[in-house]
């Protein structure tokens, strides 16, 4: 062994005090983020205002050594428990702030979702060694497949031609929505959009029965099953939250009658929903999402062991918005260490939901390959850097 490395381990392992946390800060635009286009998705209510622009929050977590971490943020200020847990810790412990702030707190209305401190602290971990948080906690593949996520409603042949462009830019896979009062018009637009695009691009399905406008009546199991088998004929991927998140018994007996996988878990609000609802079979495909429910990036991981346990596939939920990128980042990071993730979901909305906007904080923005897939950053951490000269302008 060199007496450079020895003096280099004699350093690592004895330089002193371990890092701290030294303060936190909670950056909020004071002015949206322009759109070419207001936006709205199909499941927001008939006489909601679409949005003409994008909101982004975020946090700085600074330590005693210069390192500042970066995450998405869910609420414009922080309470006082987590000011107090966490001035003075030491980022390493990221496990442990993740089992006394998140394992086991329900994110309900109004509460605040500390997985962006958790990614924050990942973030310093990652800088602090100098290599993304995915090849730090044992990496398994550097891309991952993505699918481009729509979120409005068009007619049969503006979807078609969509997903024609999709495919034109290397796209492999393509979610539709079903909002629809009649169910028929939407398996319409699945037929459209398989015939333009064949067997070339993969399509999945959202109902968003668990996030419906009051205007619209649930699916009953009946309506479900009916919707699985259309979609099945359209060899369909899967069909996303046919059924509303607490109905358990009927999405597992939906999943045993059914070929297409269905697919599920947005709205969890902590990681035990999930884990009953693996326990009793109600999903095929687990999708957490690593902001709004309160799971962060150790929470993703333990949830991807417990789903390939029972042979499932972890597939997160990745929110739009002007945060979308740290979204991104931090969710590639952490499937970037999984087998079991076969997808990464990419907000894909043109004109107004693309890179260009959903990315705007970020310096470089994250993209789909040529080849459908979207590497997982490289840079140190979460792998990805602020435009801070973008940011000043807006807040």
């Amino acid at each position: 062994m060199s007496i450079f490395l020895i003096f280099m381990l004699v350093i690592i392992n004895f330089s002193g005090n371990p890092m701290k946390v030294i303060g936190i800060e909670v950056v909020k635009n004071r002015k949206p983020i322009e759109i070419p286009e207001p936006w709205k998705p199909a499941w927001w209510e008939p006489d909601v205002e679409p949005v003409k622009g994008l909101d982004f929050s975020f946090y700085r977590v600074y330590t005693d050594e210069g390192i500042v971490g970066i995450g998405p943020a869910t609420l414009p200020a922080l309470d006082s428990f987590v000011k107090k847990l966490l001035i003075d810790f030491d980022p390493f412990y990221v496990e442990r702030f993740w089992e006394i702030a998140m394992k086991g707190r329900e994110l309900t209305l109004g509460r605040q979702s500390y997985a962006g401190l958790e990614i924050a602290l990942w973030d310093i971990i990652g800088k602090a060694l100098g290599k993304p948080i995915y090849k730090i906690l044992g990496a398994y593949r550097d891309k991952v497949m993505a699918y481009a996520a729509t979120s409005q409603l068009r007619s049969p042949e503006e979807h078609a031609k969509q997903a024609l462009q999709f495919l034109e830019w290397g796209i492999k896979a393509i979610k539709l929505r079903m909002h629809r009062a009649n169910p028929n018009d939407d398996i319409e637009v699945v037929k459209a959009v398989r015939d333009a695009v064949g067997d070339e691009m993969i399509i999945m399905v959202d109902a968003n029965q668990n996030n419906l406008s009051i205007n619209y009546e649930f699916w009953s199991f009946n309506t479900a099953l009916k919707v699985a088998r259309k979609l099945e004929k359209l060899d369909v991927y899967w069909l996303e939250e046919p059924l509303p998140k607490f109905d358990l018994r009927n999405l597992a007996k939906l999943c045993d009658m059914v070929d297409i996988y269905i697919a599920g878990g947005e709205h969890a609000t902590c990681i035990y929903e999930l884990r009953d609802a693996l326990l009793i079979g109600a999903y095929d495909i687990i999708q957490p999402d690593i902001i709004l429910g309160n799971i962060g990036i150790t929470g993703i991981r333990k949830l991807a062991v417990l789903a390939d346990s029972f042979g499932k596939y972890i597939v997160p939920h990745v929110c739009g918005g002007g945060n979308n990128g740290l979204y991104l980042a931090a969710t590639l990071q952490a499937l970037g260490t999984l087998r079991n993730a076969p997808f990464i979901e990419y907000t894909l909305d043109p004109p107004s939901l693309v890179p260009k906007y959903l990315h705007a904080i970020l310096k470089e923005p994250i993209t789909i390959s040529n080849d459908g897939y979207v590497n997982v950053p490289q840079r140190p951490g979460i792998g990805v850097e602020l435009d801070e000269e973008f940011i000043s302008k807006y807040t």
